[in-house]
């Protein structure tokens, strides 16, 4: 379908000159001779662009009608590209309409091959702009059918990597399979693991939690499956295992790639039958138990180096959940920064760019503990960088915006890891700007 463009110039030649030129193009074009004609027909219709002159009274060159009309034609479409054409010699206005949002301006006479690459630049952009609102428009009736449909445990996110992360783990829930979930340390498997369990047919019965991790060999059996009377120095009564405990619920496993091999056989055996001893006794327990559990470690290779039972793998993995780091998914950081400010504290916007610039290492958990030091070091609860106590190792220095080359553009969106919009105000320019620098030297994204 053919890009529409709308023309408001008083002068009739002027106004079928461009119309002439368009046609030719193969684009559609209709002409207004007043402002209040052409914001007529953008009420009436649906236009792709705008091109408006700055005077329409004779003998009239301070462009204030334009300003108004641009004003107007904001108004009515916010988005729809304007621009502007003028005879004066002066152009301030216009330059200033420009960094107001205006797409460019043009002086009379002008030339029409610059002409058209503008207009198709800007086509272009404004085309590439709608599918992406589309896109955005979408993934927010994604998330927000998500939320209404699921119980989210007040997760904050905004990416794709999460989007679909949530999809997969809140279809899962419901079904009595261990589920295995892998991903970095502090990116957030608990919070997955919980949120499995809150979906889950079981999700009104036990959810107990265990580091295996963190427990000695020595105190592992006796945590996981219980202990009687005198099984060993200090037990003095029957301790209950978060086995047991769990019967008819979910059981959590954090860490269960640091699993010794004896707990390991012993964890294989309840997986296949449901049933195990405590400690020191020899009565049989049964139970039923949806097992969810967590590692940071590499179990593949932890198997080819005989330290994990591959049996044990793949009774755990089932279901398997990769959550990426926070460092792969800038646009989930500022909305967890907002839930840990909780409305009470802000950042100024140093303090924005260099949340947005850091490598966080250690995930969200070390963005937690960032913003939650930052809290309790600023007096006004206003962030700034010195709160923070961070630093953004190999950052480009600010690039003065005419001089934007090819290279800084694929730096920029590399370090920003494709995300455009952060790479435009990387470089200091605006989305659009950016856009048609990325037309200008070809580089696809």
């Amino acid at each position: 379908m053919k890009s529409k463009i709308l023309i408001i110039d008083d002068n009739h030649d002027i106004a079928h000159a461009l119309q002439v030129l368009f046609t030719i193009n193969h684009l559609d074009c209709i002409c207004a001779y007043t402002p209040e004609e052409g914001l007529l027909l953008l009420q009436q219709q649906s236009f792709d662009l705008v091109v408006q002159d700055m005077n329409f009274t004779a003998d009239t060159t301070s462009g204030e009608e334009g300003l108004t009309l641009f004003n107007d034609i904001r108004q009515i479409n916010s988005d729809i590209p304007v621009i502007l054409i003028t005879a004066w010699t002066h152009l301030e206005t216009a330059i200033g309409l420009v960094k107001s949002g205006a797409a460019d301006y043009l002086a009379k006479p002008w030339d029409d091959d610059k002409l058209m690459v503008t207009i198709n630049n800007l086509l272009e952009l404004s085309e590439l702009q709608r599918q992406q609102s589309k896109t955005a428009a979408k993934k927010r009736q994604q998330h927000l059918a998500l939320e209404q449909k699921f119980d989210l445990c007040g997760v904050q996110f905004r990416s794709d990597s999460m989007l679909q992360l949530l999809q997969i783990a809140t279809q899962v829930a419901v079904a009595d399979v261990p589920v295995l979930i892998v991903g970095p340390n502090g990116a957030g498997k608990e919070k997955i693991a919980e949120i499995i369990q809150a979906n889950s047919t079981c999700k009104s019965k036990p959810y107990v939690c265990v580091n295996v991790g963190a427990l000695s060999a020595d105190l592992l059996e006796a945590e996981l499956f219980g202990a009687e009377a005198g099984a060993y120095t200090g037990a003095t009564k029957r301790r209950i295992g978060r086995f047991e405990r769990a019967d008819g619920g979910t059981l959590f496993l954090d860490e269960i790639g640091n699993l010794p091999m004896a707990g390991q056989a012993k964890l294989l055996r309840v997986l296949e039958t449901g049933e195990f001893e405590r400690l020191g006794g020899s009565e049989t327990i049964k139970v039923k138990v949806r097992i969810i559990s967590a590692t940071n470690t590499d179990i593949p290779a932890a198997i080819e180096a005989g330290l994990f039972r591959e049996d044990l793998y793949y009774r755990l993995n089932v279901i398997k959940l990769k959550i990426p780091a926070l460092s792969t998914r800038k646009d989930d950081i500022l909305p967890l920064v907002n839930t840990f400010l909780a409305g009470e504290f802000s950042l100024d916007e140093e303090s924005i760019q260099l949340i947005l610039h850091y490598h966080w290492p250690g995930n969200v958990r070390e963005l937690l503990n960032v913003i939650t030091r930052a809290k309790l070091l600023s007096p006004d609860k206003v962030i700034t960088p010195q709160h923070l106590a961070i630093e953004v190792k190999n950052k480009q220095p600010d690039v003065v915006r005419e001089e934007v080359t090819e290279q800084d553009i694929t730096t920029a969106i590399t370090q920003c890891n494709g995300v455009i919009s952060e790479a435009a105000r990387f470089l200091g320019l605006s989305r659009s700007a950016l856009y048609r620098r990325m037309k200008k030297f070809n580089i696809s994204y």
